[in-house]
């Protein structure tokens, strides 16, 4: 089995790399912000960051092919590297630190794509999470500066930790019933929102979380990590991995309750 670690090393360069770039424009005053078609906000800087990563794969990976949340999909073949440039832009443009770049590379397998590098790097936070398929998933500063992920073992529901959000998506799908219930089921719940509920299921400071609509490039970095933590991470249909277009994670021991109160239909 291929080791992956030239790739997961090649992946904090490229993280390193978006760092600079965001952070050097985060809270600037003059930040250019635009509204896409799906309503959602997009800034010079996920634009300048996602280039900036095309750039470097295109010069040291010119085969691998990639998808990008900014620009969209580029080359074929079976390695596919997977980039949010900036995951939290509606975060990132109001200046509130929770945020992160997010770089995955993703293999062609006999089921379909699947994640086996993933960085997440919080720059604002002074946080970066990684993994590679069968090396474990580690946080730290560097690679030689880190330390391993475990989820919990935290395994009844009134013990838990649950993190989400928002509720608006929930109500959209008419799965709110089932998710209120689960949150009156739970020790705790906080909505900490986008890529990092993952990393704390990851670390075990949470042990359930759950997305309603979400992208590939939202997912596939951080189904890795939770997954090489010992966790688990599927779609709301119980489908392993980061193709569902959603996403329930947790720590393996709450993960058919978690599905079974999401799927609730009122």
């Amino acid at each position: 089995m291929p080791d992956y670690l030239d790739d997961l090393r090649f992946a904090h360069v490229l993280a390193d790399a978006a760092d600079a770039a965001t952070m050097d424009r985060f809270k600037a005053l003059d930040l250019k912000v635009e509204t896409k078609p799906d309503m959602t906000p997009v800034s010079e800087a996920d634009k300048a960051a996602e280039e900036l990563i095309r750039g470097q794969l295109q010069r040291a990976r010119p085969r691998d092919a990639i998808l990008g949340e900014e620009f969209g999909v580029q080359g074929t073949g079976p390695r596919r590297w997977v980039i949010d440039p900036i995951d939290g832009t509606k975060n990132y443009v109001r200046g509130v630190p929770v945020w992160a770049t997010l770089i995955s590379l993703m293999e062609a397998g006999e089921t379909g794509f699947e994640p086996v590098v993933g960085v997440v790097s919080a720059p604002a936070l002074g946080r970066r999470w990684w993994a590679a398929k069968g090396h474990g998933a580690f946080t730290g500063r560097s690679l030689s500066s880190s330390s391993r992920l475990r989820v919990s073992r935290v395994a009844k529901l009134t013990d838990a930790s649950f993190a989400y959000s928002s509720l608006s998506g929930w109500e959209d799908q008419g799965r709110l019933g089932g998710f209120l219930d689960l949150t009156r089921e739970v020790w705790r719940t906080r909505a900490y929102g986008d890529f990092w509920p993952y990393m704390l299921v990851a670390e075990g400071a949470v042990d359930i979380c759950a997305e309603p609509e979400l992208s590939l490039w939202d997912m596939a970095a951080n189904a890795i990590i939770v997954t090489e933590a010992g966790g688990a991470f599927t779609g709301l249909d119980g489908r392993p991995g980061p193709h569902s277009g959603n996403a329930a994670a947790s720590n393996g021991l709450l993960h058919d309750e978690l599905l079974g109160y999401l799927n609730q239909r009122y």
